[in-house]
């Protein structure tokens, strides 16, 4: 019998409450319920964080990934946006059950994720082949684009900070809050094509592959432009030395692999920190160190 870690039992009732507490109870008549319907042997996880993922043997001694969440709006995003990009740049999706929150993917082999690679300059230029892999226009995303936000949908989310602070700002100074909503403001007026993106394409969200040399997984769904695709790689893996010549490296080498306006991507990252030290403050209670970038975003803009 499989035995789930304390924290990850913690994350989910704290994420999801009593849906997430019956989803537990039931969990082992749900894996069960897989072995039985697809043949296969669950074997140990992966290390877990918001939903449970481990490797699977099939009957015919294929490898594959099981992945169960506690169904709702994320997970049924996750599950169409997988099927959207169809194994472009992305992991493929073998069957799912949305009613139960069943997903049995394809087990992408090596599965060594990006920040593994030694060359920065490497690693860039992976990420931009993934991302025009997974190029899909919303013109060809078809009826599926109503499923996602927008970044105007994220966005929103800087309205709530002075109503949750009593009208001030708590730890986000006022300038940056304003200046971010203005900038967002003329960023979407002048959005170009509109795109399903990733929305979280950070150094772990890919892995090494057979089928491509690089996949996605987990992908949020999000519509926008894809200078804002990048910002999640922007932001992680930055060394305690020397962080605003990588950040440059990793603009200048993604604008100019992807054809990227330069301005608009720093200045989407510029506002997306905010939104993210937002989002972090909304639920945890204090700042998530987003806000340190904000003044490297602003000298590279001033260049």
């Amino acid at each position: 019998m499989i035995s789930l870690p304390t924290q990850f039992t913690q994350t989910i009732m704290g994420i999801h409450k009593e849906a997430g507490r019956l989803w537990l109870d039931s969990f082992h008549e749900l894996i069960d319920d897989c072995e039985a319907r697809w043949s296969l042997k669950v074997l140990d996880p992966f290390p877990l964080s918001y939903n449970f993922v481990a490797p699977v043997v099939l009957q015919d001694g294929r490898n594959a990934v099981l992945k169960l969440g506690v169904p709702g709006l994320d997970w049924q995003r996750e599950l169409t946006a997988i099927r959207a990009f169809a194994g472009r740049g992305m992991v493929q999706l073998l069957d799912a059950d949305e009613e139960k929150g069943i997903m049995l993917l394809e087990r992408i082999m090596p599965g060594e994720t990006l920040d593994k690679l030694s060359s920065e300059e490497e690693r860039i230029q992976c990420l931009a082949d993934v991302i025009k892999r997974m190029h899909t226009p919303v013109s060809n995303a078809g009826k599926l684009a109503s499923t996602f936000p927008t970044i105007a949908d994220w966005a929103v989310g800087l309205e709530k900070i002075r109503p949750h602070f009593q009208e001030g700002i708590g730890p986000i100074p006022e300038q940056m809050v304003e200046r971010a909503m203005q900038w967002y403001k003329k960023l979407l007026s002048t959005q170009k094509e509109q795109c399903l993106l990733h929305g979280d394409l950070h150094h772990e969200n890919i892995l090494r592959a057979e089928r491509e040399p690089w996949l996605a997984i987990d992908p949020k769904g999000l519509i926008g432009e894809t200078e804002y695709e990048v910002i999640p790689f922007l932001l992680n893996h930055l060394p305690e030395d020397g962080v605003e010549e990588v950040m440059k490296q990793r603009v200048d080498g993604l604008t100019k692999a992807l054809s990227l306006q330069k301005e608009r991507v720093l200045t989407w990252a510029y506002c997306h920190s905010v939104l993210s030290a937002w989002w972090f403050i909304e639920d945890f209670g204090v700042d998530g160190g987003r806000l340190v970038m904000l003044g490297v975003f602003e000298r590279l803009i001033n260049e």
